[in-house]
């Protein structure tokens, strides 16, 4: 059973940066698609990042595009999403999520493409 473990979230000030660390267990991630969303309070869960299985192609949602970097390193099953300039409204839960064997990363713009989610881990940006 694969399971993801996202870590790093936490209070920082606009303008800071964090990196969240997805760990996978239970699977190696070397043929999967691995994405980041987020959900604020009262809002639907949204697309944040998503990262192929070899690093090569990589989508970001414009909000965050020029602030916010996916990155992976399969021999450590383990997918960072760095985080710089954030912003008030870079506040919410974030959500790793993984799916196999995807040839085409623009369409896991949509959280019901993924298997499977790790627990999340709570981003606050204070102004």
């Amino acid at each position: 059973q694969v399971q993801l473990v996202e870590s790093g979230g936490r209070l920082v000030q606009a303008g800071g940066s964090l990196r969240l660390v997805c760990a996978v267990s239970g699977g190696t991630i070397n043929t999967y698609a691995m994405g980041w969303f987020r959900q604020a309070p009262g809002k639907e869960r949204e697309f944040v990042s998503v990262i192929n299985w070899s690093g090569s192609s990589i989508n970001y949602a414009d909000s965050v595009k020029g602030r916010f970097t996916i990155s992976r390193d399969n021999a450590k099953n383990t997918v960072y999403l760095q985080m710089n300039s954030l912003k008030p409204e870079d506040t919410a839960v974030y959500y790793c999520a993984a799916h196999p064997y995807v040839l085409n990363i623009g369409i896991m713009t949509s959280a019901l493409r993924y298997d499977y989610w790790g627990q999340g881990t709570q981003v606050t940006v204070s102004s």
